[in-house]
Protein backbone atom coordinates (compact mmCIF):
# COMPACT_ATOMS: atom_id res chain seq x y z
CA UNK A 1 0.00 0.00 0.00
CA UNK A 2 1.10 3.48 -0.92
CA UNK A 3 2.27 5.36 1.89
CA UNK A 4 0.28 9.33 1.52
CA UNK A 5 3.59 11.41 2.25
CA UNK A 6 6.10 9.81 0.02
CA UNK A 7 9.48 11.41 0.84
CA UNK A 8 11.32 12.86 4.34
CA UNK A 9 11.14 15.76 3.27
CA UNK A 10 7.15 15.99 2.47
CA UNK A 11 6.57 13.69 5.02
CA UNK A 12 7.82 16.40 7.98
CA UNK A 13 6.29 19.00 6.11
CA UNK A 14 3.06 17.38 5.86
CA UNK A 15 3.52 16.47 9.89
CA UNK A 16 3.54 20.19 10.72
CA UNK A 17 0.85 21.22 8.57
CA UNK A 18 -1.44 17.76 9.97
CA UNK A 19 -1.42 16.43 5.71
CA UNK A 20 -0.51 13.07 6.35
CA UNK A 21 -3.66 11.43 6.54
CA UNK A 22 -4.95 7.83 6.11
CA UNK A 23 -4.83 5.87 2.77
CA UNK A 24 -7.51 7.07 0.70
CA UNK A 25 -10.82 5.05 1.28
CA UNK A 26 -12.03 3.12 -1.08
CA UNK A 27 -14.88 3.30 -3.28
CA UNK A 28 -15.42 -0.30 -5.16
CA UNK A 29 -18.85 1.10 -6.87
CA UNK A 30 -21.01 3.97 -7.19
CA UNK A 31 -23.76 4.85 -4.59
CA UNK A 32 -27.39 4.08 -5.75
CA UNK A 33 -28.37 7.14 -7.73
CA UNK A 34 -25.19 8.61 -8.16
CA UNK A 35 -25.54 10.21 -11.49
CA UNK A 36 -28.07 11.88 -10.62
CA UNK A 37 -26.59 15.40 -9.11
CA UNK A 38 -30.67 16.67 -9.24
CA UNK A 39 -32.39 14.25 -8.40
CA UNK A 40 -35.71 14.03 -10.70
CA UNK A 41 -34.39 17.47 -11.93
CA UNK A 42 -31.34 15.59 -13.55
CA UNK A 43 -31.03 16.06 -17.39
CA UNK A 44 -29.39 13.56 -19.62
CA UNK A 45 -27.55 16.26 -21.90
CA UNK A 46 -24.24 16.33 -22.53
CA UNK A 47 -23.45 18.76 -25.69
CA UNK A 48 -23.08 23.04 -25.83
CA UNK A 49 -26.78 23.09 -24.29
CA UNK A 50 -26.29 20.74 -21.52
CA UNK A 51 -26.36 23.80 -19.32
CA UNK A 52 -29.55 25.71 -20.89
CA UNK A 53 -32.73 22.41 -20.58
CA UNK A 54 -35.10 22.68 -17.88
CA UNK A 55 -35.30 20.40 -15.31
CA UNK A 56 -35.99 16.96 -16.44
CA UNK A 57 -38.97 16.66 -13.90
CA UNK A 58 -40.46 20.09 -15.29
CA UNK A 59 -44.29 19.40 -16.70
CA UNK A 60 -44.36 20.12 -20.54
CA UNK A 61 -46.89 23.37 -19.21
CA UNK A 62 -44.28 24.69 -17.32
CA UNK A 63 -41.70 24.57 -19.91
CA UNK A 64 -43.29 27.30 -21.64
CA UNK A 65 -43.20 29.72 -18.39
CA UNK A 66 -39.19 28.33 -18.76
CA UNK A 67 -39.01 29.43 -22.21
CA UNK A 68 -40.72 33.19 -21.80
CA UNK A 69 -37.80 33.75 -18.73
CA UNK A 70 -35.63 32.09 -21.26
CA UNK A 71 -36.20 34.87 -24.11
CA UNK A 72 -35.83 37.32 -21.32
CA UNK A 73 -32.66 36.12 -20.49
CA UNK A 74 -31.07 35.41 -23.74
CA UNK A 75 -32.80 38.72 -25.84
CA UNK A 76 -30.92 41.97 -25.82
CA UNK A 77 -32.37 44.67 -24.50
CA UNK A 78 -32.57 48.35 -26.07
CA UNK A 79 -31.98 51.97 -25.28
CA UNK A 80 -34.94 54.39 -24.31
CA UNK A 81 -37.27 55.70 -25.40
CA UNK A 82 -38.59 52.84 -27.91
CA UNK A 83 -41.15 50.98 -29.27
CA UNK A 84 -40.73 48.22 -27.38
CA UNK A 85 -41.17 49.17 -24.16
CA UNK A 86 -40.94 46.17 -22.39
CA UNK A 87 -37.68 45.80 -23.07
CA UNK A 88 -36.76 49.20 -22.96
CA UNK A 89 -34.07 51.45 -20.50
CA UNK A 90 -30.75 49.80 -21.23
CA UNK A 91 -28.05 51.81 -19.32
CA UNK A 92 -26.72 54.03 -19.68
CA UNK A 93 -23.71 52.59 -18.08
CA UNK A 94 -23.18 49.04 -18.38
CA UNK A 95 -21.55 45.68 -18.54
CA UNK A 96 -23.34 44.27 -21.44
CA UNK A 97 -27.18 44.34 -22.57
CA UNK A 98 -27.77 40.44 -22.51
CA UNK A 99 -27.79 38.19 -19.20
CA UNK A 100 -27.01 35.40 -21.97
CA UNK A 101 -23.92 36.78 -22.74
CA UNK A 102 -22.44 37.12 -19.45
CA UNK A 103 -23.54 33.55 -18.71
CA UNK A 104 -22.93 32.35 -21.96
CA UNK A 105 -24.74 29.43 -22.85
CA UNK A 106 -25.69 29.76 -19.02
CA UNK A 107 -22.03 28.53 -18.51
CA UNK A 108 -19.12 30.02 -16.61
CA UNK A 109 -17.87 33.48 -18.11
CA UNK A 110 -13.95 33.92 -18.79
CA UNK A 111 -11.63 36.61 -17.91
CA UNK A 112 -10.88 39.66 -20.53
CA UNK A 113 -8.65 38.42 -23.53
CA UNK A 114 -6.38 40.79 -24.67
CA UNK A 115 -6.19 43.96 -25.59
CA UNK A 116 -9.48 43.82 -28.07
CA UNK A 117 -13.10 44.56 -26.89
CA UNK A 118 -15.00 44.59 -23.83
CA UNK A 119 -14.54 42.51 -20.73
CA UNK A 120 -18.30 41.13 -20.90
CA UNK A 121 -18.58 38.18 -18.77
CA UNK A 122 -15.93 39.30 -16.29
CA UNK A 123 -16.38 42.26 -14.32
CA UNK A 124 -14.96 44.35 -11.50
CA UNK A 125 -16.08 45.17 -8.40
CA UNK A 126 -15.17 48.51 -6.18
CA UNK A 127 -15.46 49.98 -2.75
CA UNK A 128 -13.65 51.74 -0.18
CA UNK A 129 -12.75 50.74 3.21
CA UNK A 130 -16.33 51.87 4.94
CA UNK A 131 -16.37 54.32 8.00
CA UNK A 132 -19.07 55.51 10.15
CA UNK A 133 -20.41 57.57 7.47
CA UNK A 134 -20.87 53.96 5.38
CA UNK A 135 -22.77 52.57 8.29
CA UNK A 136 -26.26 52.10 6.42
CA UNK A 137 -24.68 51.46 3.33
CA UNK A 138 -22.99 49.07 4.04
CA UNK A 139 -25.76 47.59 6.10
CA UNK A 140 -27.93 47.30 2.91
CA UNK A 141 -25.19 47.00 0.45
CA UNK A 142 -22.19 45.21 2.62
CA UNK A 143 -19.55 47.28 1.57
CA UNK A 144 -19.25 51.45 0.45
CA UNK A 145 -18.93 52.15 -3.10
CA UNK A 146 -16.52 53.97 -4.56
CA UNK A 147 -17.71 57.75 -4.56
CA UNK A 148 -17.53 58.06 -8.56
CA UNK A 149 -17.74 54.75 -9.97
CA UNK A 150 -19.89 52.93 -7.22
CA UNK A 151 -19.75 49.23 -6.40
CA UNK A 152 -19.11 48.01 -10.13
CA UNK A 153 -16.97 49.56 -13.33
CA UNK A 154 -19.43 49.50 -15.83
CA UNK A 155 -16.93 49.70 -19.08
CA UNK A 156 -19.50 50.25 -21.67
CA UNK A 157 -22.48 52.49 -21.98
CA UNK A 158 -25.03 53.58 -24.67
CA UNK A 159 -24.07 55.92 -27.49
CA UNK A 160 -23.65 59.42 -26.50
CA UNK A 161 -21.84 58.45 -22.67
CA UNK A 162 -18.43 57.66 -21.85
CA UNK A 163 -18.06 54.22 -20.24
CA UNK A 164 -16.46 54.33 -16.78
CA UNK A 165 -13.44 52.75 -18.06
CA UNK A 166 -11.51 49.56 -19.84
CA UNK A 167 -10.33 46.91 -18.20
CA UNK A 168 -7.54 44.52 -19.18
CA UNK A 169 -5.49 42.01 -17.20
CA UNK A 170 -1.80 40.77 -16.99
CA UNK A 171 -0.52 37.58 -15.65
CA UNK A 172 2.47 36.82 -13.03
CA UNK A 173 3.38 33.04 -12.62
CA UNK A 174 5.10 30.77 -9.86
CA UNK A 175 5.77 27.25 -9.73
CA UNK A 176 4.03 24.22 -7.76
CA UNK A 177 6.06 21.47 -7.54
CA UNK A 178 4.49 17.75 -6.62
CA UNK A 179 6.29 14.98 -4.19
CA UNK A 180 7.38 13.14 -7.51
CA UNK A 181 8.79 16.35 -9.37
CA UNK A 182 6.05 17.16 -11.71
CA UNK A 183 5.87 21.36 -11.99
CA UNK A 184 2.46 22.89 -12.42
CA UNK A 185 2.73 26.80 -13.46
CA UNK A 186 0.52 29.30 -11.49
CA UNK A 187 -1.06 32.23 -12.87
CA UNK A 188 -1.94 35.66 -10.88
CA UNK A 189 -3.88 38.10 -12.46
CA UNK A 190 -3.07 42.28 -12.34
CA UNK A 191 -5.85 44.40 -13.00
CA UNK A 192 -4.92 47.49 -15.05
CA UNK A 193 -8.09 49.70 -15.39
CA UNK A 194 -7.29 52.76 -18.14
CA UNK A 195 -9.16 55.30 -19.79
CA UNK A 196 -11.36 56.08 -16.90
CA UNK A 197 -14.61 58.29 -17.69
CA UNK A 198 -15.32 60.24 -14.23
CA UNK A 199 -12.05 61.15 -13.41
CA UNK A 200 -9.73 59.19 -10.89
CA UNK A 201 -10.69 56.71 -8.33
CA UNK A 202 -10.62 57.01 -4.76
CA UNK A 203 -7.03 56.09 -3.62
CA UNK A 204 -8.03 53.38 -1.43
CA UNK A 205 -10.10 51.72 -3.76
CA UNK A 206 -10.87 47.93 -3.26
CA UNK A 207 -10.98 46.00 -6.71
CA UNK A 208 -12.44 42.53 -7.14
CA UNK A 209 -12.14 40.64 -10.31
CA UNK A 210 -15.48 38.23 -11.03
CA UNK A 211 -16.00 35.74 -13.81
CA UNK A 212 -19.49 35.33 -14.08
CA UNK A 213 -20.42 31.38 -12.91
CA UNK A 214 -22.80 29.12 -13.90
CA UNK A 215 -26.51 29.05 -13.83
CA UNK A 216 -27.22 25.31 -13.10
CA UNK A 217 -29.12 24.28 -10.23
CA UNK A 218 -29.36 26.90 -8.66
CA UNK A 219 -33.25 26.84 -7.91
CA UNK A 220 -32.06 23.52 -5.92
CA UNK A 221 -29.92 25.48 -4.20
CA UNK A 222 -32.23 27.72 -3.09
CA UNK A 223 -33.95 25.03 -1.87
CA UNK A 224 -32.03 23.85 0.90
CA UNK A 225 -32.74 24.17 3.94
CA UNK A 226 -31.03 26.38 6.41
CA UNK A 227 -30.57 24.50 9.23
CA UNK A 228 -28.30 21.45 6.81
CA UNK A 229 -26.22 24.53 5.67
CA UNK A 230 -25.65 25.28 9.30
CA UNK A 231 -25.20 22.09 10.40
CA UNK A 232 -22.21 22.35 8.37
CA UNK A 233 -20.59 25.57 10.21
CA UNK A 234 -17.79 25.67 12.56
CA UNK A 235 -16.56 29.51 13.00
CA UNK A 236 -14.32 28.42 15.59
CA UNK A 237 -13.07 25.22 14.63
CA UNK A 238 -13.98 23.56 17.35
CA UNK A 239 -13.75 20.28 15.56
CA UNK A 240 -9.80 21.04 15.24
CA UNK A 241 -9.97 20.01 11.59
CA UNK A 242 -8.81 23.61 10.37
CA UNK A 243 -12.03 24.32 8.41
CA UNK A 244 -13.62 26.70 9.72
CA UNK A 245 -17.04 27.66 7.61
CA UNK A 246 -19.54 30.15 8.62
CA UNK A 247 -22.35 31.59 6.70
CA UNK A 248 -22.36 35.32 5.13
CA UNK A 249 -24.91 37.55 6.77
CA UNK A 250 -26.63 39.68 4.19
CA UNK A 251 -29.39 42.15 3.40
CA UNK A 252 -32.62 41.15 2.23
CA UNK A 253 -34.14 43.68 -0.06
CA UNK A 254 -37.65 42.58 -0.04
CA UNK A 255 -37.66 41.92 3.56
CA UNK A 256 -35.74 44.56 5.62
CA UNK A 257 -34.13 41.43 7.46
CA UNK A 258 -30.51 40.40 7.61
CA UNK A 259 -30.37 36.61 6.50
CA UNK A 260 -27.67 33.81 5.26
CA UNK A 261 -26.41 34.65 1.68
CA UNK A 262 -26.37 31.73 -0.68
CA UNK A 263 -25.39 33.32 -4.10
CA UNK A 264 -22.20 35.33 -5.72
CA UNK A 265 -18.75 34.23 -5.01
CA UNK A 266 -18.77 35.61 -1.75
CA UNK A 267 -22.50 34.75 -0.72
CA UNK A 268 -23.34 37.99 -1.09
CA UNK A 269 -26.98 37.67 -2.34
CA UNK A 270 -29.74 35.79 -0.09
CA UNK A 271 -31.81 35.02 -3.14
CA UNK A 272 -32.07 33.86 -6.88
CA UNK A 273 -34.48 36.78 -7.20
CA UNK A 274 -32.40 39.63 -5.88
CA UNK A 275 -29.53 37.93 -7.38
CA UNK A 276 -31.10 38.35 -10.53
CA UNK A 277 -32.58 42.19 -9.94
CA UNK A 278 -28.91 43.19 -9.00
CA UNK A 279 -27.51 41.61 -11.80
CA UNK A 280 -30.10 43.55 -14.02
CA UNK A 281 -29.37 46.80 -12.42
CA UNK A 282 -25.48 46.62 -12.28
CA UNK A 283 -24.72 44.93 -15.11
CA UNK A 284 -27.18 46.47 -17.61
CA UNK A 285 -28.90 49.48 -15.24
CA UNK A 286 -32.42 48.34 -15.22
CA UNK A 287 -34.64 49.11 -12.16
CA UNK A 288 -37.11 46.62 -10.60
CA UNK A 289 -38.70 47.04 -7.74
CA UNK A 290 -35.60 45.54 -5.50
CA UNK A 291 -33.52 48.02 -7.23
CA UNK A 292 -34.91 51.18 -8.38
CA UNK A 293 -33.73 54.56 -9.94
CA UNK A 294 -30.05 54.59 -11.81
CA UNK A 295 -27.16 52.67 -11.22
CA UNK A 296 -25.29 56.08 -12.11
CA UNK A 297 -23.81 57.97 -9.13
CA UNK A 298 -24.40 61.55 -7.53
CA UNK A 299 -21.05 62.33 -9.40
CA UNK A 300 -22.30 61.57 -13.23
CA UNK A 301 -24.82 63.86 -13.54
CA UNK A 302 -24.80 63.65 -17.16
CA UNK A 303 -25.59 59.85 -17.02
CA UNK A 304 -28.18 60.66 -14.75
CA UNK A 305 -30.03 62.83 -16.53
CA UNK A 306 -30.64 61.01 -19.85
CA UNK A 307 -34.27 59.09 -20.41
CA UNK A 308 -35.07 55.69 -18.68
CA UNK A 309 -37.22 53.33 -19.75
CA UNK A 310 -39.64 53.79 -16.89
CA UNK A 311 -39.91 53.45 -13.06
CA UNK A 312 -39.62 50.18 -13.27
CA UNK A 313 -37.69 49.08 -16.37
CA UNK A 314 -37.71 45.52 -15.60
CA UNK A 315 -41.70 44.79 -14.66
CA UNK A 316 -42.38 42.92 -11.53
CA UNK A 317 -44.12 39.98 -14.21
CA UNK A 318 -40.97 39.68 -16.41
CA UNK A 319 -38.33 39.56 -13.26
CA UNK A 320 -40.83 36.95 -12.06
CA UNK A 321 -40.28 35.19 -15.54
CA UNK A 322 -36.49 35.47 -15.26
CA UNK A 323 -36.79 33.77 -11.78
CA UNK A 324 -38.63 30.82 -12.82
CA UNK A 325 -36.14 30.11 -15.57
CA UNK A 326 -33.12 30.78 -13.66
CA UNK A 327 -34.72 28.46 -10.87
CA UNK A 328 -35.31 25.81 -13.05
CA UNK A 329 -32.27 25.12 -15.44
CA UNK A 330 -31.31 21.63 -15.07
CA UNK A 331 -28.08 19.82 -13.89
CA UNK A 332 -26.55 17.22 -16.32
CA UNK A 333 -26.35 13.67 -15.19
CA UNK A 334 -22.69 12.75 -14.29
CA UNK A 335 -21.04 10.34 -16.72
CA UNK A 336 -19.01 7.27 -16.01
CA UNK A 337 -19.51 7.26 -11.90
CA UNK A 338 -18.85 3.51 -11.99
CA UNK A 339 -15.71 3.90 -13.57
CA UNK A 340 -12.71 2.53 -11.17
CA UNK A 341 -10.37 5.74 -12.11
CA UNK A 342 -13.30 7.58 -11.28
CA UNK A 343 -13.50 5.53 -8.18
CA UNK A 344 -10.09 5.91 -7.14
CA UNK A 345 -10.27 9.64 -7.69
CA UNK A 346 -13.69 10.10 -5.47
CA UNK A 347 -11.42 8.46 -2.44
CA UNK A 348 -8.27 10.55 -3.38
CA UNK A 349 -10.68 13.70 -3.36
CA UNK A 350 -12.08 12.38 0.36
CA UNK A 351 -8.52 11.25 1.14
CA UNK A 352 -7.29 15.07 0.62
CA UNK A 353 -10.38 16.71 2.66
CA UNK A 354 -12.06 18.11 0.10
CA UNK A 355 -15.68 16.76 1.10
CA UNK A 356 -15.32 18.88 3.93
CA UNK A 357 -16.13 22.39 2.19
CA UNK A 358 -17.40 20.63 -1.35
CA UNK A 359 -20.39 18.78 0.43
CA UNK A 360 -21.24 16.35 -1.79
CA UNK A 361 -25.03 16.02 -0.78
CA UNK A 362 -28.26 17.52 0.67
CA UNK A 363 -31.73 17.05 0.65
CA UNK A 364 -33.87 19.84 -0.53
CA UNK A 365 -36.92 21.68 1.92
CA UNK A 366 -40.10 20.35 1.37
CA UNK A 367 -41.65 23.65 1.50
CA UNK A 368 -39.08 24.45 -1.50
CA UNK A 369 -40.44 27.28 -3.69
CA UNK A 370 -41.21 25.16 -6.90
CA UNK A 371 -42.95 21.69 -6.47
CA UNK A 372 -40.03 20.19 -9.03
CA UNK A 373 -37.33 21.65 -6.42
CA UNK A 374 -38.87 20.08 -3.41
CA UNK A 375 -37.45 16.95 -1.51
CA UNK A 376 -34.61 16.32 -4.00
CA UNK A 377 -31.67 14.26 -2.74
CA UNK A 378 -29.57 16.64 -4.74
CA UNK A 379 -25.01 16.51 -5.22
CA UNK A 380 -23.96 19.87 -5.52
CA UNK A 381 -20.32 18.95 -3.92
CA UNK A 382 -20.47 22.81 -1.67
CA UNK A 383 -21.85 24.14 1.49
CA UNK A 384 -22.33 27.47 0.24
CA UNK A 385 -20.44 28.79 3.23
CA UNK A 386 -17.59 31.14 3.23
CA UNK A 387 -13.81 29.86 3.97
CA UNK A 388 -10.61 31.57 3.97
CA UNK A 389 -8.73 30.50 1.32
CA UNK A 390 -5.76 32.19 2.23
CA UNK A 391 -3.59 35.17 0.77
CA UNK A 392 -2.71 33.64 -2.85
CA UNK A 393 -6.46 34.13 -3.46
CA UNK A 394 -7.50 37.27 -1.86
CA UNK A 395 -8.85 40.07 -3.33
CA UNK A 396 -8.17 42.18 -0.08
CA UNK A 397 -12.18 43.44 -0.47
CA UNK A 398 -14.80 42.60 2.74
CA UNK A 399 -18.89 41.81 1.50
CA UNK A 400 -21.02 42.25 4.32
CA UNK A 401 -19.28 39.07 6.99
CA UNK A 402 -17.27 37.82 4.27
CA UNK A 403 -13.21 39.09 4.44
CA UNK A 404 -10.78 39.85 2.03
CA UNK A 405 -9.58 36.60 1.76
CA UNK A 406 -13.50 34.65 2.42
CA UNK A 407 -14.83 32.98 -0.74
CA UNK A 408 -18.06 30.88 -0.80
CA UNK A 409 -17.41 27.40 -1.73
CA UNK A 410 -18.39 26.99 -4.70
CA UNK A 411 -20.78 23.74 -6.49
CA UNK A 412 -18.71 21.40 -8.65
CA UNK A 413 -21.74 19.43 -10.29
CA UNK A 414 -21.41 19.74 -13.98
CA UNK A 415 -17.56 21.22 -13.65
CA UNK A 416 -16.24 18.55 -16.28
CA UNK A 417 -18.63 20.25 -18.70
CA UNK A 418 -16.96 23.33 -18.54
CA UNK A 419 -15.08 23.07 -21.93
CA UNK A 420 -17.96 21.85 -23.87
CA UNK A 421 -20.68 24.44 -22.63
CA UNK A 422 -18.28 27.25 -22.35
CA UNK A 423 -15.01 26.48 -24.90
CA UNK A 424 -12.68 26.72 -22.29
CA UNK A 425 -11.44 25.46 -18.78
CA UNK A 426 -11.17 28.79 -16.81
CA UNK A 427 -11.62 28.56 -13.07
CA UNK A 428 -11.71 30.31 -9.78
CA UNK A 429 -13.24 33.48 -9.06
CA UNK A 430 -11.03 35.58 -11.92
CA UNK A 431 -10.84 32.95 -14.00
CA UNK A 432 -6.82 32.51 -13.42
CA UNK A 433 -6.64 28.54 -13.52
CA UNK A 434 -6.04 27.57 -16.85
CA UNK A 435 -7.32 24.08 -15.88
CA UNK A 436 -8.65 22.01 -12.56
CA UNK A 437 -5.11 21.11 -11.27
CA UNK A 438 -4.36 24.86 -11.52
CA UNK A 439 -7.56 25.35 -9.37
CA UNK A 440 -6.52 22.81 -6.67
CA UNK A 441 -3.23 23.74 -6.27
CA UNK A 442 -4.56 27.58 -5.72
CA UNK A 443 -6.47 26.63 -2.61
CA UNK A 444 -4.66 27.40 0.89
CA UNK A 445 -5.70 28.79 4.15
CA UNK A 446 -8.15 26.56 5.42
CA UNK A 447 -7.55 24.46 2.31
CA UNK A 448 -4.05 24.14 2.65
CA UNK A 449 -3.84 20.61 4.27
CA UNK A 450 -5.85 19.61 1.07
CA UNK A 451 -3.75 21.19 -0.94
CA UNK A 452 -0.67 19.49 0.66
CA UNK A 453 -2.00 16.03 0.60
CA UNK A 454 -2.89 16.55 -3.30
CA UNK A 455 0.84 17.54 -3.89
CA UNK A 456 2.01 14.49 -2.57
CA UNK A 457 -0.35 12.59 -5.09
CA UNK A 458 1.40 10.46 -8.27
CA UNK A 459 1.21 10.52 -11.71
CA UNK A 460 -1.70 8.16 -11.76
CA UNK A 461 -3.47 9.31 -8.38
CA UNK A 462 -4.16 12.82 -10.00
CA UNK A 463 -5.38 11.24 -13.16
CA UNK A 464 -7.46 9.55 -11.32
CA UNK A 465 -8.72 12.67 -9.13
CA UNK A 466 -9.24 14.77 -12.43
CA UNK A 467 -11.31 11.80 -13.51
CA UNK A 468 -13.30 11.92 -11.05
CA UNK A 469 -14.22 16.24 -10.58
CA UNK A 470 -14.12 15.77 -14.47
CA UNK A 471 -17.38 13.15 -14.36
CA UNK A 472 -19.25 15.56 -12.07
Amino acid sequence: MRPSCRSALVLLFALALGACDEPAPRFEQAEPGEALSAGSATVKRFDQNAFSMPAANLAPIRRVDFSVGNSFFRNPWVIAPSSTTARDGLGPLMNTNACQNCHIKDGRGHPVKGEQGNAVSMLVRLSIPAGDAHAEVVRQRGIAPEPTYGGQLQDMAIPGVAPEGKVRLSYGTHIERFADGHEVELRKPALHLTQLGYGPLHPDTQFSVRVAPPMIGLGLLEAIPESALLAHADPDDRTGDGISGRPNRVYDQATGKTVMGRFGWKAGQPTLNQQNADAFFNDMGLSTRLFNGTSCTERQQECRALPDGGELEVSDNILAQVLFYTRNLGVPARRNVDDPQVLTGKGLFHQAGCQRCHVPAFTTSAEAAEPELANQLIRPYTDLLLHDLGEGLADGRPEFEATGSEWRTPPLWGIGLTETVSGHTQFLHDGRARNLLEAILWHGGEAEQAKQTVLGFDQAERQALLAFLESL
